[in-house]
């Protein structure tokens, strides 16, 4: 009885086979002639898919929190969440940091809100930006198709989702159903435009609104408007919360505002962050690095005091923000030392040039009454917390 032959598992043929090479070489040679040059290479060849650039957001938190230093390029984004959060802020922030390093960026409003003041005041320069404010869906999504299709635009925003009004919906009478005809704009129009955004690589991103689904009595009764075609086309998905206000005596000068990554598809998602937009500079950026400083040891926090390099900065944070918001070099200082510190080196304390701390001279009883004023505060707050 004749011996089976024993099955290693490989497949069938010889992968170094000359013959099979040559008929693969062929098959690539007519695809690339009939399709042109890109449209099949090898992975390891292809440095554009490998490689995923970004856009930064403005809050240097938010950046490490999207793995890759920013929004993705060549892929859709989609930033959600509650009125008055925060979404149109961000963008706008994305925008002016585009604008910066020479992009060239479109702002598609729908919602008809845009104000340039506050665009302004969160770095956009407003002369260069594109704007548009299409009556219809359909009109707003072809106006993005023509630009990223130009290959000459690198972010768009279209703000909002739930802001795009069909066409049919438009001519109807009021309060006439249309079911689902917004979810198969949107279906459509991410059908036509997710291959164009990434040969163009175009930022695109989209704002989008909550609602609340009918009858939900366990789970998270909150979805997002247009379908589901969004969720699953968009790289990255960015939930905006406020969480609280922030306040100078009683009056209100900016929200706490928690962003999670929800969906992330070029790095690790779930990561959440917190950073302070204020009403008159948007994100704010001495914030967003002060607590990062924090985090990071680089500023030391004892009770209410912060000080860098053993020297005291102020009592408090927002008067700690005013100091450093003062003294530029020292903030440029500080987040230099994140940065090398977020790519995994060590770096010594850099000393403080003289003069950018004005120090006030104070005689010994002055010092040993706050030392005693400090420690009061910390057994204070240790007390708290065992309550």
């Amino acid at each position: 009885m004749a011996k089976k032959k024993k099955d290693n598992g490989a497949l069938p043929g010889n992968s170094d086979d000359p013959a099979r090479a040559k008929a693969l070489d062929k098959a690539l040679g007519d695809i690339v002639k009939r399709f042109g040059d890109g449209s099949i290479m090898r992975l390891g060849e292809a440095e554009s898919i490998m490689q995923v650039d970004a856009i930064p957001t403005g809050a240097l938190s938010l950046d490490m929190a999207l793995g890759i230093g920013g929004v993705p390029r060549g892929r859709v984004t989609e930033i959600y969440g509650p009125e008055s959060s925060g979404k149109t802020t961000l963008c706008q922030h994305i925008v002016a940091e585009a604008q910066k390093i020479g992009g060239t960026c479109a702002f598609i409003d729908m919602e008809h809100a845009l104000d340039p003041g506050y665009a302004a005041q969160c770095g956009v320069d407003v002369d260069n930006l594109l704007i548009s404010q299409p009556d219809t869906g359909e009109d707003a999504l072809e106006i993005a198709e023509e630009l990223v299709r130009s290959g000459a635009v690198d972010v768009i925003v279209i703000d909002s989702v739930a802001a795009l009004v069909p066409r049919a919906e438009l001519e109807g009478d009021m309060g006439q159903a249309t079911m689902g005809v917004q979810a198969r704009l949107m279906s459509q129009a991410l059908r036509k435009l997710s291959g164009a955004i990434k040969q163009t690589n175009t930022t695109m991103i989209f704002t989008n609104q909550l609602r609340q689904k009918i009858g939900v009595m366990f789970g998270n009764p909150e979805t997002t408007t247009g379908g589901m075609a969004l969720k699953f086309y968009s790289s990255v998905r960015i939930d905006v919360r406020r969480i609280q206000s922030i306040k100078a005596g009683q009056e209100i000068i900016g929200n706490r505002t928690r962003i999670r990554v929800v969906k992330n598809k070029v790095a690790p998602p779930f990561r959440t962050v917190e950073f302070d937009i204020m009403y008159n500079e948007g994100i704010s950026k001495v914030g967003d690095l002060l607590d990062l400083a924090t985090e990071m040891d680089i500023i030391e926090k004892r009770g209410s005091f912060y000080s860098y390099n053993d020297d005291r900065l102020a009592q408090g944070r927002e008067n700690t923000k005013d100091v450093l918001r003062d003294n530029l070099d020292l903030l440029e200082k500080i987040e230099a030392q994140i940065r090398h510190e977020m790519l995994g080196g060590e770096v010594a304390p850099p000393e403080i040039v003289k003069g950018e701390i004005e120090e006030e001279e104070v005689d010994d009883e002055e010092l040993v009454e706050e030392l005693l004023e400090e420690e009061e505060l910390e057994e204070l707050e240790e007390e708290l917390e065992e309550v």
